[in-house]
């Protein structure tokens, strides 16, 4: 018995005497109808994986390949392809003025690539990923 009690004991201390700390999540809840969320995150990932091509074509020295997907996967282009207007009602207007600032600058990002300079090009690819970034660090659909 004696050997059940000293773990027990310490089962109890921790269970009232520790605390688990979590971060809060103060992203802002954005809800959609299921459809539309998995519609949403279809498009991220879409994003994401541009920008993985994009870097690809960088590094290949394939500057208009580059510029081509910016422009018909990220940018002004795409909007109809990920049907951002019919999206966008849904969400906050912090969340429409993020999408729309990555839409302009991978836009922005396709006419700088195509000038050949790789280190403006790699600040121009950063402007867009921000935009994620700072929408990702604000709004949460999960």
């Amino acid at each position: 018995m004696k050997t059940y009690l000293i773990p027990s004991l310490l089962v109890c201390y921790l269970a009232l005497f520790t605390q688990t700390v979590v971060a809060e999540d103060k992203r802002v809840m954005v809800k959609l109808p299921q459809m539309m969320q998995e519609h949403m995150l279809s498009n991220m990932r879409a994003h994401l994986e541009a920008i993985n091509s994009i870097l690809a074509s960088i590094n290949a020295d394939e500057l208009d390949k580059a510029a081509t997907i910016a422009e018909q996967e990220l940018g002004m282009s795409a909007l109809e392809k990920h049907s951002a207007k019919h999206m966008a009602q849904f969400y906050p207007e912090g969340m429409q003025q993020a999408g729309s600032a990555m839409h302009h600058a991978a836009s922005q990002f396709a006419r700088i690539v195509e000038e050949g300079d790789p280190a403006n090009s790699y600040k121009a690819l950063q402007n867009i990923t921000n935009t994620c970034v700072g929408c990702h660090k604000a709004y949460r659909v999960h």
